[in-house]
């Protein structure tokens, strides 16, 4: 997990056990207000003392100072199970006894035994159950291969071999090693021995890299003996967009950016370029799901006339399906509204001669293949709103680089294009506001490369509010 992302996930936690406190607290008073025979209403309608409140903010700053310091906010992944009960018992009991003091110091006559009896059960359940279940939850998810990123260990040496055994070992931590890159040298028969797999040499790491799905490059090799080399796989990861982690040492590298991390207690520096997980990609996320489920519930009545009017133009399927590639190669099916005939992709072959636009990618502005309807489709770019299922679904996002055929991908002579395959592809960018088709490639993938190396969200909300323009005026639709 990523630095960015562990302080999100601890912040809501603290802020958590916080609440935990005070509805404990809430309910910790419920037995004296049931003795005294105080209405409900009476009661909320009591004023609170400035002193008693600022005593109670002072109780909350103590009990989360206690929290941190019995190490409830420390990464726990080779705790036993039982450190979670007794750590989190712990806390609550000492949360409870600072509650006792405070009321014998400060005379809060509706401290007493019951009192810190509800206090101490209920904080101390919560809790506990609590932490089992996140625990329970992230073991779960990630040993059914859910969120695991795969990750590429760059030496045999017994340090990496043994990295990679603990990364193993411990699914939890959702990774998976998918093998070992290196040269040849005596202790590769030694390396061979332990059962592991060798992918490919150094030589072949690039061509390694472009063809299969790698969320994560780990460096094992001696830095001081093989600098040159690390410096190679570094820069070549960062054209990829890939992230590579490796022990610290200096790389003139002129895009990624490094952050220092704890990685199952080894100390190593991290290189990225795109957006790493935090606050930001969250809420871009969550925005994603929201006005997705948002726009498809308003343009029901858009779908259906769609779906109408393809079925009257052509025969065929209103819907179109092709395999794309999305966040670091992973495969997807893209699903957009059906605008050509239905053997469109078989005739492509023999209209590879009128193609007019520049690098891998296939376009023709009169394609012989597009339907009536489905030219007025590309031209209100209506054709791309199904896309909105697999916003939902995770493939894509609102905004990031259009995502491109396997044929398009497979063409790819620079591998700083391949840097795109760093973030989620998107509906549109900065390329759909600029002229779409017009644009030549590498134009195109430089705007991509803008996107990634600015991205924010008030940068995807420019985006999405400039696309409007661009769709009503149609520029560059093919």
């Amino acid at each position: 997990m990523s630095s960015a992302r562990r302080q999100m996930i601890l912040t809501i936690l603290k802020l958590f056990d916080l609440m935990v406190l005070v509805t404990a607290f809430a309910l910790a008073t419920l037995p004296g207000l049931y003795a005294s025979g105080l209405p409900f209403a009476e009661f909320f309608s009591m004023r609170i003392k400035v002193q008693n409140f600022i005593i109670f903010v002072g109780l909350l700053l103590l009990w989360h100072i206690i929290f941190a310091s019995m190490g409830l906010y420390e990464s726990r992944r080779l705790l036993p199970r039982h450190s979670d009960i007794l750590d989190g018992l712990k806390a609550t009991s000492l949360c409870t006894l600072s509650l006792a003091v405070a009321a014998l110091l400060f005379h809060i006559r509706m401290v007493d035994l019951a009192f810190l009896a509800v206090l101490w059960g209920a904080s101390s359940l919560i809790v506990m159950s609590t932490r089992l279940a996140i625990r329970y939850f992230l073991s779960h998810i990630r040993k059914r291969g859910k969120n695991v990123r795969q990750a590429l260990i760059v030496g045999t040496n017994p340090r990496s071999v043994e990295f990679g055994r603990k990364l193993e070992s411990r699914p939890e931590l959702g990774y998976r090693v998918i093998g070992f890159a290196d040269q040849d040298w005596p202790g590769l028969k030694e390396f061979r021995k332990s059962h592991n797999q060798l992918v490919c040499d150094l030589d072949g790491m690039a061509e390694y890299m472009r063809n299969n799905v790698i969320d994560e490059v780990v460096v094992a090799l001696p830095l001081r003996s093989f600098y040159g080399r690390t410096s190679q796989i570094a820069t070549l990861c960062e054209s990829q967009g890939i992230v590579v982690r490796f022990l610290p040492g200096l790389f003139n590298l002129s895009k990624a950016r490094s952050t220092a991390e704890d990685f199952a207690g080894v100390p190593l520096l991290t290189l990225y370029t795109g957006p790493i997980d935090g606050w930001p990609v969250f809420i871009k996320r969550a925005f994603d799901l929201a006005a997705s489920v948002v726009m498809l519930i308003l343009l029901v009545p858009v779908f259906l006339i769609t779906a109408l009017l393809i079925k009257l133009d052509s025969p065929g399927p209103v819907l179109f399906t092709q395999e794309r590639l999305g966040l670091n190669k992973r495969k997807f099916r893209i699903c957009k509204f059906r605008t050509m005939v239905t053997d469109a992709e078989k005739r492509m072959r023999e209209l590879e001669g009128r193609n007019e636009a520049s690098g891998p990618v296939f376009k023709i502005e009169r394609d012989p293949r597009i339907t009536p309807v489905g030219r007025l489709l590309r031209k209100a770019s209506i054709d791309e709103l199904p896309q909105l299922f697999n916003v939902i679904k995770g493939d894509m996002s609102l905004v990031g680089p259009r995502p491109l055929p396997l044929r398009d991908c497979r063409g790819f002579d620079q591998d700083w294009h391949r840097r795109r395959f760093s973030v989620r592809p998107g509906i549109t960018c900065l390329w759909q506001m600029r002229g779409r088709s017009s644009i030549p490639f590498d134009k195109w993938m430089e705007l991509d490369m803008q996107y990634i190396d600015e991205w924010s969200l008030w940068l995807d909300f420019k985006i999405l509010v400039g696309t409007i323009p661009a769709v009503l005026k149609g520029s560059g639709a093919a």
